[in-house]
């Protein structure tokens, strides 16, 4: 069924695409928005149906709520916390998973979660409302926010699950897993192919199970009796994920990621590590001593701010540059994990909530 536009709106669309189309050429990201446009209008000259329509508006809606409602947090660090909705507040889990959010929260993070209920709904309470997120998703059945998030302008409403997961990882600077079922594993191994990938991350990847449950351990069993014996992972892979029963350690794993790591790009094809404090020149020997097998050629090398970088606010921040060989990710962790050993702070500096 088509549905006809009104002349009175196509007259109003125009006069707001003529406008644009006239400050392109001073726009900080004309070019990325000329681009945008264009694809649109590839789109509309060809013959896509209906159904490609819809998809298009929705994933466009999704984007722009996430957008808008993310952006005046984007310098501030968050966690994603994942878990059972079926989860009894009674239950070890629910209370551990309130705990680790509102550990996270002192040390300056915020939080996000899927906004439900069981292992979503203790995040968002020990996070509190102010520092919590909830990224809901529209279901077949009826889907609510849990009472700690519902009404807060930070929950947001997905038509899409993959708008969703891609805002989840898009905003987020460490992912925290509760045991689950289907939806949860599908986030831990999206969370997990997308590190390995270097889709994702370098983030810390931690897997809390109640004091002496074997949850996780089962699952680590698993992959390492299955994926790693057979070699359909890499040995050095489990590096990416870290299991535990105590919210210390869970907590603690988070914070030491950051403690002298602060995040990196790829400029051209450099691997551009940004560090809160300059290493010594003997610490980068060692480096390049340990993990020569990460580069594919070249050295591990200090380095101040590249030109493509200027403007993303670490210009101040010192640097480690080298050409990362892309397929030993468990073995950058292990190296990021070396990093946040070395090296001095300022106590100001220990803060991980600026980003």
């Amino acid at each position: 069924m088509n549905t006809v536009v009104a002349p009175e709106a196509l007259d109003a669309l125009q006069l707001d695409l003529t406008h644009l189309l006239q400050q392109l050429p001073d726009r900080k990201h004309g070019a990325l928005i000329y681009q945008t446009l264009e694809t649109l209008v590839r789109i509309a000259e060809a013959d896509a149906d209906r159904l490609d329509w819809k998809i298009l508006m929705g994933s466009l809606q999704d984007m722009h709520q996430a957008f808008s409602v993310f952006y005046p947090y984007r310098h501030t660090r968050k966690i994603a916390v994942f878990g059972s909705a079926r989860t009894l507040a009674t239950e070890p889990e629910y209370q551990m998973a309130k705990d680790v959010a509102q550990c996270m929260t002192q040390q300056g993070f915020m939080v996000m979660t899927g906004a439900g209920g069981g292992i979503m709904a203790a995040a968002n309470q020990g996070a509190g409302r102010d520092a919590s997120f909830g990224l809901n998703v529209h279901l077949p059945f009826e889907q609510t926010a849990n009472p700690f998030i519902e009404g807060d302008p930070k929950l947001l409403q997905f038509k899409y699950f993959f708008t969703r997961k891609l805002f989840f990882l898009r905003e987020t600077d460490g992912v925290i897993v509760f045991p689950g079922g289907f939806g949860t594993l599908d986030e831990a191994f999206e969370s997990l192919t997308l590190i390995q990938t270097g889709k994702f991350g370098p983030a810390p990847l931690v897997l809390v199970d109640r004091p002496g449950g074997d949850y996780w351990q089962t699952w680590d069993r698993c992959v390492r009796e299955q994926l790693l014996a057979k070699q359909l992972i890499g040995p050095d892979d489990p590096s990416i994920y870290s299991l535990t029963d105590r919210l210390d350690v869970a907590c603690g794993a988070i914070t030491k990621f950051y403690r002298v790591y602060h995040s990196s790009r790829y400029v051209q094809d450099q691997f551009v590590m940004r560090l809160k404090t300059e290493l010594s020149d003997e610490d980068v020997a060692y480096l390049n001593d340990r993990f020569a097998d990460l580069l594919s050629h070249d050295r591990i090398r200090k380095s101040s701010v590249l030109s493509p970088e200027i403007g993303d606010n670490t210009e101040h921040l010192p640097r480690l540059v080298f050409y990362f060989n892309q397929r030993q990710t468990g073995r950058l962790y292990q190296m990021i994990d070396q990093i946040n050993e070395m090296g001095s702070l300022h106590p100001d500096q220990e803060h991980p909530e600026h980003k």
